[in-house]
């Protein structure tokens, strides 16, 4: 029997793992008030392509949208911080009613005189979508004027999820790839696709793969550069974290200029070696294998000691995981079994049918798996469940707190880098320090059974 807090449209996105054969919807349009914790197309875009640091990002719309997307990613530079400044259009009633490409216009040329930017990304807003402005006209002819890309980003809000928007922040990077020079490229090179640098993670992970003998060329989009973008055809080898929201690139950039793609992840101990050890594999580099075991060796030479004080106090404790792409969620599964905890349930915000398939393959009997969920499931769940800690983004860290529960953030606002080797042990240690916390006596979870 189904409990009573699922809505009849949402059960397909639902699965209890062993109750019956697996199938589970996904990539659908949040369900109209189910409260969802799946953002716009607009929103999934900015996500995408807000870390390239040295770019004007334009919102052409109402002032909430850039707002809503302020500094909306913990993403690091090691230079320009221009992407720390959200600017918009402001869009008022008058230009709703005359249309406001003139105002597009005008702020464009204003921004790119006074911040010289290598290039100007402007988001399309809902309204700008039901009034008509001709965006991608505006963009050309300041693009004419100024010399240096200006790339519309087609992303409406209610034109779908916010998978719909990770695609329309592809589309605008694709007009970049293929126009820089690619000359001086090492064979052994690699573009690192999916990675943000929240708490400046892609230079942990440029630092274990230089440490190999690869070359990166381009970050995208964390800590990111223009000017990398545009020679990023000349890598041998795309390596994509977050593959959701890059996916696509990599697609286009196979197809258009053979460049073979691999799915990885950096959170986890497993997961971070073999990332290291399928781009090895993937050079044909016995020299360059024999040089990421050697990493890993050492690298866990010192984590693993440390990691077992923690798994002694955290060995039964029960974890539920909900995060964006569904690749942190492989990661996150592996990494609280090796400090001995039970994962009782996991979804994510734009999983595809491929990733709920690995997810339902390496969760226990009796998990939970969900797709888009709202808040009202998630607090069901959490109880039902009897969860220790919650992993989720910062929409999810006032439901685990108001329900008792320790919360871990692994998304877009955390300032701890988690990644790599060293963020395992981060990890652990945050993981340790919330569930067992002594604030938890004095709000105890089970305090309503007690009482009745």
């Amino acid at each position: 029997m189904e409990p009573l807090h699922i809505l009849k449209e949402r059960k397909a996105q639902i699965h209890r793992k062993g109750d019956a054969p697996f199938a589970l919807e996904c990539n659908k349009d949040s369900l109209a008030g189910a409260v969802s914790q799946r953002a716009c197309v607009f929103c999934g875009s900015r996500v995408v392509l807000y870390p390239i640091a040295d770019a004007v990002h334009l919102v052409h719309g109402p002032i909430g949208c850039a707002v809503y997307t302020w500094d909306i990613r913990g993403a690091l530079s090691s230079g320009p911080e221009l992407h720390r400044l959200s600017f918009s259009t402001d869009l008022q009633e008058m230009d709703v009613i005359f249309g406001g490409e003139p105002k597009l216009y005008k702020a464009l040329i204003e921004l790119i005189d006074r911040h010289q930017p290598k290039a100007a990304f402007v988001y399309s807003t809902c309204i700008v979508g039901l009034i008509g402005d001709d965006l991608q006209a505006v963009c050309k002819r300041v693009e004419k004027e100024k010399g240096i890309p200006v790339l519309p980003v087609m992303s409406e809000g209610f034109k779908g999820n916010k998978r719909a928007g990770y695609k329309a922040a592809c589309n605008a990077m694709e007009k970049l790839v293929g126009t820089g020079d690619t000359s001086g490229i090492s064979k052994h090179s690699i573009n690192i696709l999916g990675d943000f640098n929240l708490a400046g993670e892609i230079w942990l992970i440029r630092d274990y793969y230089q440490r190999i003998g690869i070359e990166v060329v381009a970050n995208i989009t964390g800590d990111g550069r223009i000017d990398d973008i545009k020679r990023s055809h000349g890598a041998s080898l795309n390596v994509v974290q977050c593959s959701g929201a890059t996916m696509d690139l990599a697609n286009m950039m196979e197809e258009r200029f053979n460049i073979p793609n691999i799915r990885v992840s950096y959170f986890g101990v497993e997961d971070m070696a073999e990332s290291l050890y399928e781009v090895a594999r993937y050079f044909d580099d016995a020299e360059m294998m024999e040089k990421a075991r050697i990493l890993v060796r050492d690298e866990l030479e010192t984590l693993l000691p440390e990691l077992q004080q923690y798994k002694a106090a955290l060995t039964g404790k029960r974890a539920a995981i909900y995060v964006g792409g569904a690749f942190k969620a492989f990661s996150l599964v592996k990494a609280f079994r090796l400090l001995g905890m039970d994962v009782v349930m996991v979804g994510s915000q734009t999983g595809t049918a491929e990733d709920y398939e690995e997810l339902q393959e390496i969760t226990d009997e009796g998990t939970i798996i969900i797709d888009d969920a709202n808040p009202l499931e998630l607090s069901a769940f959490i109880r039902e469940k009897d969860v220790d800690i919650f992993v989720g983004g910062v929409k999810e860290r006032p439901i685990a707190y108001k329900l008792g529960v320790a919360f871990c953030d692994h998304n877009h606002e955390r300032k701890e880098l988690l990644a790599g080797f060293s963020g395992m042990l981060n990890f652990a240690k945050e993981v340790y320090s919330s569930v067992m916390s002594p604030v938890w006596q004095f709000v105890p979870r089970r305090a309503e059974e007690e009482i009745s």
